[in-house]
């Protein structure tokens, strides 16, 4: 029978740990010494010495878990994805949740707002020309490209790597040609049937995100029986099929999709179970900063005062593995971060 595997029992460091007691969590910062095994419903928690007593497919989402993920080559940029990384996120829309129509029809002042962001630390910046918000209108492609263009070629041009946060070709085609190094799409390459194509023809890291309906928008609620194996196996299986279409799986990352078609429970389960996502051998992106659970969470918080939720949520992404935290408030998360780092380093070396 068909079981996941989601590591638990963190320790700070190896050197106290017995050989073999606690593995390495995808190359990076954590170390873990046991196993929620979740199978047909029920939970049960192994050590991480007795994985092989469960048999290959155990072994094989072990190996997935504890590989060291391979970096990001963005032209003359490479990402190493063995900490924490941020990506700011730079919105040229009218409509945004959070930060729609901060910069109106002035390129240059949101390619300004990219570099800045990436001065204070900011791996990437995330570009978007279109919400995806609930109930967000749709836009035609020759206004998202006209929107992102002038922003990419800017931000090409001061050396800043660039992921293009769409669902459509023609807006992927354009980007990339402009100096756009990633695909950050929230339908996983299923909104148009030719992203895909795009994606593996230019041979670029991309970022599948799940939704439960992405062709309709991605913000149906479907009605989990397990939110967090259910959304596994959805990812899995549009890894398996993008692979198959020719991207190197080694250029894929995976984003659990926090507040699309989810209910605020099913938000804080993926939350708390992010650390089984490493089971899919991909890097990991989590976008949850100022989403709607935080308000949710907080006497309805609006928007603009979501950064402390924000920074909790970044904090137990890393804590978890993840890779690539996609942010607003860069500064801020980028400090967080560092902090984070240094307690992590200290109780590595212990003492």
């Amino acid at each position: 029978m068909r079981f996941h595997l989601r590591p638990v029992h963190f320790v700070d460091s190896p050197v106290t740990q017995a050989d073999g007691a606690v593995a390495r969590l995808a190359g990076g910062l954590q170390w873990f010494a046991g196993y929620e095994v979740i199978e047909a419903g029920r939970r049960r928690t192994i050590p991480v010495t007795e994985v092989a007593t469960l048999g290959e497919h155990a072994v094989r989402l072990h190996a997935a878990i504890t590989a060291p993920r391979a970096p990001l080559h963005l032209g003359e940029r490479t990402l190493r994805l063995d900490q924490p990384l941020v990506a700011g996120i730079l919105n040229v829309t009218p409509d945004s949740f959070s930060d729609g129509g901060g910069y109106g029809d002035d390129p240059a002042a949101a390619a300004a707002a990219g570099v800045d962001m990436a001065a204070a630390g900011a791996a990437l910046i995330d570009l978007g020309g279109e919400s995806t918000r609930p109930g967000a209108a749709a836009v035609w492609e020759g206004d998202e490209i006209a929107r992102i263009l002038p922003v990419v070629e800017r931000l090409a041009r001061s050396g800043t790597p660039v992921s293009i946060d769409t669902r459509k070709a023609a807006v992927m085609r354009a980007a990339l040609a402009a100096g756009a190094h990633i695909v950050n799409d929230v339908s996983a390459l299923l909104w148009d049937d030719e992203a895909l194509g795009v994606v593996a023809a230019a041979a670029c890291p991309v970022v599948l995100m799940h939704s439960p309906d992405p062709k309709q928008g991605g913000h149906a609620r479907t009605g989990y029986r397990d939110v967090l194996t259910e959304v596994f196996d959805w990812l899995e299986a549009r890894i398996a099929a993008v692979v198959a279409a020719g991207v190197d799986r080694a250029r894929i990352v995976v984003d659990p999709g926090i507040g699309f078609g989810k209910t605020l429970a099913e938000n804080l389960a993926l939350i708390n179970g992010l650390a089984i996502f490493h089971g899919l051998g991909c890097a990991i992106m989590l976008g949850a900063s100022r989403k709607r659970m935080i308000g949710a969470l907080d006497h309805e918080a609006p928007v603009a005062e979501r950064l402390g939720g924000s920074l909790t949520l970044a904090l137990k992404g890393a804590e978890a593995g993840v890779q690539i935290l996609r942010v607003h408030d860069v500064k801020a998360s980028v400090q967080a971060l560092r902090v984070w780092r240094g307690l992590r380093d200290q109780a590595l070396v212990g003492g």
